[in-house]
């Protein structure tokens, strides 16, 4: 049986999306590092003992068929900038979600996120035929909130004591979507970000 989502490299503006491997190991463990990120509390970045791990998860949830993990580099010389995933996949009503999303602390607020939106985003719906994409964050996790909410998703609910995080507190996830038809304007809107001079940070 043929896979909702199968394996494709996606690639635009120096940025390239393959799919995530044991062969990206040293590449993750060094984007992590950049930042320390695994101490962020409200995201899921892998600890550098926890990187192989962390991979062989992701392909264990890709055979399972509700999962499929990329990881992110630079075209030009292939260094792993970080990781993000397809997840929560369902055929049946084709809709996935986008998530499991980190980058190095070096690229953070550059072209990278907003590009790898824009190339998953236009996968999911002009090739995948997906009606539904969603997006889920921390309820503390304010700055992805707000880069969903610049992505011209919507906002459907909060679901209160919904998982675990990394310290072992509970918390609440936002719940994000955007539909097929509202695609093409936010297509032009994420455009129009990547062409707009950026600021230093």
């Amino acid at each position: 049986m043929t896979a909702f989502v199968e394996p494709v490299t996606l690639a635009l503006r120096g940025v390239q999306l393959v799919p995530l491997g044991p062969e990206h190991e040293d590449g993750l463990r060094a984007a992590a590092a950049d930042g320390a990120l695994w101490n962020l509390r409200v995201t899921g970045v892998p600890r550098p003992d926890e990187t192989r791990g962390y991979i062989d998860t992701a392909l264990k949830m890709r055979a399972e068929g509700n999962r499929f993990a990329f990881a992110v580099l630079d075209e030009l010389n292939g260094r792993v900038l970080g990781s993000t995933s397809y997840h929560d996949i369902l055929p049946a009503v084709k809709r996935v979600e986008i998530g499991y999303t980190w980058y190095a602390k070096s690229v953070q607020r550059t072209h990278v996120n907003t590009t790898c939106k824009l190339l998953m985003l236009t996968h999911a719906f002009e090739t995948l035929g997906c009606h539904v994409v969603g997006w889920r964050t921390d309820n503390f996790n304010f700055a992805s909130q707000a880069a969903i909410e610049r992505l011209g998703a919507k906002k459907d609910g909060v679901i209160r004591g919904h998982a675990l995080r990394r310290d072992g507190t509970i918390r609440d996830t936002v719940m994000y979507s955007m539909r097929s038809g509202e695609w093409p304007e936010a297509r032009a809107q994420l455009l129009y970000l990547l062409d707009k001079p950026r600021q230093p940070a």
